[in-house]
């Protein structure tokens, strides 16, 4: 039978990323019966997950791992990890996503790129059957083939990794970003790797950005300047430091997510760090020694520096999805419904309402944003979110509505939900020192209530 005769429901749900929520998506599909078929662009299980592998969560193994992924993995013998303990990276793409990637087998295809979605035989013009018809997934494969594969329904959870914000204060590449591209990083530095540490020891590095991963390089580039004289770091705000700019600190019902705030001011109370508030970069410049200087939109010119570090933010990809009518916040770039309840404008995490397969659908049935991706450029994602949306997706795509509508969500009120994490070492992180997860989602628990004690969870 050719895929063009093949029923719907005989189709394959196609999820677009073997990240935690994408795989998450899988295991959910698989408990109801649905054959998913999951497309990574990477070689391996968690592919941006391992771009921070140095990175430890400030997020606990107890609320890193989605229920139904477990019950997949549980006939292997695999054992999930200490509850209490927090994983850096690495030890999540290792211990947890490979380890289920590998349980769905044939069905986790590796270095396929998705390079477009549509529906079979219909631009987003036609109006024609259009619902009756199934997806189109275009691909290309690592050796440059191209292939073709229809779906009965698409999810998206390819996340933002791939494309950090710039450093122009107005979304655009500030002027002279580009050419000095050899000098600058989208991503929190890895210290403990010789060439990263040898690129910022006795330099002047910029580091431009509000949220937690702009907290955890600050700290770890405090550290560096205490062992190589010169390291010094120029933190760029946009706006000025007021009470809330370090986080929820000691009231954060997220305590390593509060301390990380707390190092970060440390690391400008003890001069490891200057800031420049109100600082709107348009462009930066080589000066006559090969500095940096960056230059604001009221004229200000900093002092050169000999390296930046652009943390501010990620955006969805949404260039492959060109043809489909996807239903998106006009700010955000978040599904429309779901949009007023996470604009950061407005809300804070322990004000997200719950939200599930309603909130994710579009004008065009059967596709869904989800993860990271699902909150466009807001950058207050939760791991488990994901996890519970792919859930409540999940039992829709089954005809289970009451199931799919059935979605509890509790979040904690206090800090900052964003970025990245810190824990240098295990036990940091059991102390609360530090913490977070490099703009990759983390957890909380959902479902159950309040969080429990314990709870050392956070968001990006």
């Amino acid at each position: 039978m050719s895929a063009s005769t093949t029923a719907p429901d005989q189709l394959p749900v196609v999820v677009i990323g073997a990240g935690p929520v994408g795989l998450a998506a899988a295991a959910h599909l698989v408990e109801r019966g649905i054959e998913p078929l999951v497309l990574e662009a990477g070689p391996a299980a968690g592919a941006a997950v391992r771009d921070w592998s140095h990175v430890r969560l400030f997020s606990t193994w107890a609320e890193l791992v989605d229920p139904a992924a477990e019950k997949l993995l549980a006939p292997t013998g695999w054992v999930r990890p200490d509850g209490a303990t927090y994983p850096t990276g690495g030890d999540w793409a290792e211990r947890y996503l490979q380890p289920l990637a590998d349980v769905l087998g044939d069905q986790v295809r590796y270095g396929a790129t998705v390079t477009g979605v549509a529906r079979a035989g219909r631009d987003r013009i036609v109006d024609s059957g259009r619902d009756e018809q199934p997806f189109t997934v275009h691909l290309r494969t690592t050796d440059g083939r191209e292939e073709r594969i229809t779906a009965r329904a698409v999810i998206d959870a390819s996340g933002t990794w791939s494309v950090p914000s710039p450093m122009g204060a107005d979304g655009l590449p500030a002027l002279g970003e580009r050419t000095a591209a050899d000098r600058i990083s989208y991503r929190v530095p890895d210290l403990d790797d010789p060439a990263v540490r040898a690129r910022y020891a006795g330099k002047r590095t910029a580091v431009i950005g509000s949220g937690a991963s702009a907290f955890t390089a600050l700290a770890l580039l405090a550290d560096l300047a205490k062992e190589e004289d010169g390291t010094h770091a120029v933190w760029i705000l946009r706006r000025g430091i007021g009470a809330g700019t370090y986080g929820g600190g000691e009231a954060d019902e997220l305590p390593a997510r509060g301390a990380l705030g707390l190092r970060a001011k440390a690391a400008v109370e003890a001069g490891h760090a200057s800031a420049a508030t109100g600082f709107r970069t348009q462009a930066v410049e080589r000066d006559g020694d090969d500095g940096l200087v960056l230059v604001a939109e009221d004229g200000r010119r900093l002092d050169p520096v000999d390296e930046v570090i652009v943390l501010t933010g990620l955006r969805p990809d949404l260039s492959f999805l060109s043809e489909l009518r996807l239903g998106l916040d006009e700010r955000l770039q978040a599904p429309t419904a779901l949009a007023p309840l996470i604009d950061p404008n407005v809300h804070s995490c322990g004000t997200v309402y719950p939200h599930g397969v309603n909130e994710l659908s579009h004008p065009e049935q059967g596709v869904y944003l989800v993860g990271m991706k699902s909150y466009g450029r807001a950058p207050t994602f939760l791991a488990m979110t994901g996890y519970e949306q792919v859930r409540s997706i999940a039992a829709a795509l089954a005809g289970d509505q009451e199931a799919a509508e059935r979605v509890e969500l509790t979040l904690p009120e206090t800090g900052v939900c964003g970025g990245a994490g810190l824990f240098d070492d295990p036990g940091a992180a059991q102390s609360g020192e530090g913490g977070g997860c490099c703009a990759a989602p983390a957890t909380l628990q959902i479902g159950i209530g309040a969080p429990a004690a314990t709870s050392g969870s956070g968001g990006c």
